[in-house]
């Protein structure tokens, strides 16, 4: 075995690898040995089974022309890596033919093994991404290399999609006019730019609406207004911008939870284009994303059901691509929330309007935007403050409201909350002024539950209502936690430390036998990192929700340093994509409720050697909460 580690070390990408996962590779290892001149693959018909290591011999890569002529001839001597673009890039066919020579010798890492070294290790993906970029630059070898069958077919295709940014597509021009240009002249000018949209600007020439046919149809016509009066009278809003280096998918993403068909393109602080739901849609092709806005037309429980039954095989279906697990979580999230707000709107038709103003919030992994396919309720609703002989009212309201909204939620098939961690409890429905209250009290009684219920109701998210209120509370939070109060984050970091990574003495992944299976739990594995971040996030006042944003904004902070930052990133969505795929087997496969239970005898011996390194990483950023937040307070 040490032979073969010393090989990988010096065999490129796996020389960057660490040596507990070098020996898992080593393991994972098929020796194959060539007669003299054996067409090993032809390009085009040989399925890829795995990366060939060469350590022994000769290849020699080649395309073959029309007349069976070998041309953009390679040769290849160990130590080198065959077959890795052909995987991500081909469909696992040969991109190229190879003539393997007498006495050639390779070791052959098998395809799935080599697809979780590229899921684990961001490094080890770019350098064929790289290598493929630098040889398309060669005009022979980019005149044979054929352009991925569909979209579906290519895993660098699904990465290249959701790395794409905004400014890598084309947008379209601003056409604009003033907020008091007549109707009729507002509609000749889009008439005359041939454009659908049109902005309108204010006397300082900021943009505050925008009118689209639909504008004219549904607010002039369908009205009867009169096509003089001024454009700002009919114009729709809000606008909504995005910055010019966000990702595609990003976009997508703020579209649905806006609600706008149109966002404004910044850089630099100025604007300079803008993109339309159809235009980025059209970019998507069959991306899953497309399906959020078949969630957004669905008008029955049941629909809404059956499309989140079908979630799962989008999860399988990106996770498959190499999608990372926070882009995933996203896709989830917002397919979760396009729900969520859909069933809100419906009890709000039933029961008539609210009496006073309200918001409904996400709470724990639901508010941090890390949602699993095992989903219970988080949420809690806040409303304002009213007069005294109103509040009865008022709060019969929202308890019925709150009750009604959990009930469709867990037909639909997000359960019960077990801890009670819902509005439907009347604990967690309560005024602005109450909320302030709970606030206040969990900080300044630092006791092990308030650190608890801190914690959860410190992931909240605004989903629905009135932005106002959740921002006031954020603002009250914001006074508070600048006071000294040391005892209150010892308690939150002694909350976080609770979970020990699951490794034993010996550095073996510690199990629990469940039935006659032995499993480790896969979310005990990420909470602390979860937490820890959580802690830091509360001492820095940060208030992103999610733990990868909480992550690089520390990093910038430089609370953590680029190294740190990447160790516990990679680790976190590392485990959620492990976590991911096993519900998603377990639902599809199985035809099992998921859990978050993984089976040690499924993992691969790199998937083992690469939890072990990530649970090692997780135990030394423990230590460094112990030794910031407990010294000399819990003792």
């Amino acid at each position: 075995m040490s032979n073969l580690i010393e090989i990988l070390k010096n065999t490129k990408p796996f020389n960057n690898l660490p040596d507990s996962v070098l020996r898992g590779v080593s393991d994972s290892l098929i020796q194959t040995s060539y007669a003299r001149d054996t067409l090993a693959y032809r390009q085009e018909v040989t399925e890829v089974k795995g990366v060939d290591i060469i350590v022994k011999g000769e290849y020699e890569t080649f395309f073959f022309d029309s007349s069976e002529n070998k041309r953009s001839i390679e040769i290849h001597h160990p130590p080198y890596c065959f077959g890795g673009i052909s995987i991500l890039l081909n469909r696992t066919k040969a991109l190229k033919s190879v003539m393997a020579k007498k006495g050639t010798v390779v070791y052959n890492l098998p395809r799935k093994e080599f697809l979780e070294l590229c899921h684990a290790y961001e490094d080890f993906f770019q350098y064929y991404t790289t290598d493929f970029g630098r040889k398309m630059l060669d005009e022979e070898f980019s005149h044979f290399v054929k352009t991925p069958a569909s979209f579906e077919e290519s895993y660098i295709a699904a990465e290249q999609l959701y790395s794409r940014k905004i400014d890598g597509i084309t947008y379209k021009d601003i056409v604009s006019c003033t907020k008091d240009t007549p109707i009729y002249k507002a509609a000749k000018h889009m008439a005359d730019n041939r454009v659908s949209c049109l902005f309108i600007q204010d006397e300082n020439k900021n943009i505050v609406g925008y009118a689209t046919d639909m504008t004219l149809r549904d607010n002039v016509i369908a009205k009867c207004v009169d096509v003089n009066a001024p454009i700002a009278e009919v114009m729709d809003n809000p606008i909504v911008s995005i910055s010019y280096q966000a990702y595609l998918y990003e976009a997508v993403l703020m579209m649905f939870s806006t609600k706008t068909r149109y966002l404004l393109v910044e850089k630099d602080g100025q604007y300079v284009g803008f993109l339309s739901r159809n235009r980025i849609l059209s970019e998507q092709g069959q991306s899953p994303l497309v399906f959020i806005q078949s969630v957004k037309l669905a008008e029955t429980i049941e629909e809404l059901r059956q499309k989140w039954n079908y979630v799962p095989k989008i999860i399988k279906q990106l996770l498959g691509r190499g999608i990372n697990a926070e882009i995933t979580n996203q896709v989830i999230t917002t397919i979760a929330d396009t729900i969520a707000i859909k069933v809100i709107e419906r009890v709000i038709r039933e029961m008539g309007e609210p009496p006073a103003k309200f918001v409904f919030m996400v709470t724990g992994s639901e508010g941090r935007k890390e949602q699993t396919l095992k989903t219970d309720q988080d949420n809690a609703i806040i409303y304002e403050d009213k007069a005294n002989e109103q509040r009865e009212t008022v709060r019969e309201y929202f308890l019925t409201f709150a009750n009604k909204v959990s009930d469709h939620l867990n037909e639909i098939g997000f359960s019960y909350c077990e801890g009670g961690y819902m509005a439907s409890n009347p604990e967690w429905t309560h005024s602005l002024s109450h909320w302030k209250r709970n606030y206040k009290k969990w900080i300044e009684e630092s006791v092990p539950e308030n650190a608890i219920k801190f914690s959860t109701f410190f992931d909240c998210r605004f989903l629905y209502g009135e932005k106002n209120i959740i921002e006031e509370l954020k603002q009250f939070l914001e006074q508070e936690l600048q006071k000294p109060n040391d005892r209150f984050f010892a308690f939150t970091a002694k909350n976080a430390l609770q979970y020990d990574p699951p490794l034993t003495f010996f550095k073996n992944i510690r199990t629990e036998t469940v039935g006659k299976t032995e499993v480790f739990n896969v979310k005990n594995a990420m909470t602390p990192i979860v937490d820890l971040v959580r802690v830091y996030a509360l001492q820095k006042r940060i208030y992103q929700e999610n733990t990868g944003e909480r992550l690089k904004k520390l990093m910038e902070l430089s609370v953590f340093t680029p190294q740190q930052y990447h160790e516990l990133y990679q680790s976190y969505y590392y485990l959620m994509a492990l976590r991911l795929e096993n519900q998603a087997n377990q639902i599809l496969v199985q035809k099992s409720d998921p859990n978050n239970y993984i089976r040690i005898n499924t993992l691969t011996k790199i998937e083992k050697a690469t939890l072990k390194e990530i649970f090692k990483t997780i135990g030394n950023f423990q230590m460094g909460i112990k030794m910031r937040f407990t010294n000399n307070i819990l003792g």
